[in-house]
């Protein structure tokens, strides 16, 4: 199996259960937070969402400087729309990694802000991270949930709430 049939295959994968994620957010408490520093429900949900497009970004250019990019998330109003959200943005990925060439996935790829590097990695590496912020905030996603008492799918397994323990 190449990189590219590997990297397809994990954003397949991550995408059943991410979608699970998002399924059980509820439109009432997109205004929360756990704590003033943490993002609202809405800001993390979206963003989730529109991290299968990475993929297209890193591949179709060899930068993002957030100093040239201000930054608008959607605004997504309720459960509906972030699901079609993250399905059109997930599409998007889905269609740009099956165009990329194994010579793209060496190819530079810089985070920064002006001046400022804040890395340089091989395109194949910025798509493993793409794939890895969608899990870190996927977890995110589950302290939330977990936070205001809404039952939590499982990523790997069954979840505590899947599990019979009687």
């Amino acid at each position: 199996m190449t990189i590219l049939e590997q990297l397809s295959k994990e954003l397949e994968s991550e995408a059943l259960t991410t979608r699970k994620m998002l399924q059980r957010v509820p439109k009432d408490k997109f205004g929360w937070a756990p704590h003033e520093k943490s993002m609202t429900l809405k800001r993390l949900v979206t963003h989730i969402a529109e991290l299968p497009d990475w993929i297209s970004m890193a591949l179709n250019t060899s930068e993002l400087d957030f100093s040239n990019n201000e930054y608008e998330p959607v605004d997504i109003n309720d459960t509906t729309q972030l699901l079609e959200y993250f399905e059109k943005n997930l599409v998007q990925g889905r269609t740009e990694l099956a165009k990329a060439s194994a010579e793209q996935l060496d190819e530079p790829w810089t985070l920064r802000n002006g001046q400022q590097v804040y890395s340089t990695n091989p395109k194949g590496e910025v798509l493993r991270m793409s794939l890895s912020q969608t899990i870190h905030h996927r977890a995110q996603l589950g302290v939330y949930l977990r936070l205001l008492d809404i039952p939590i799918p499982g990523s790997y397994g069954p979840s505590a709430d899947e599990m019979d323990f009687n």
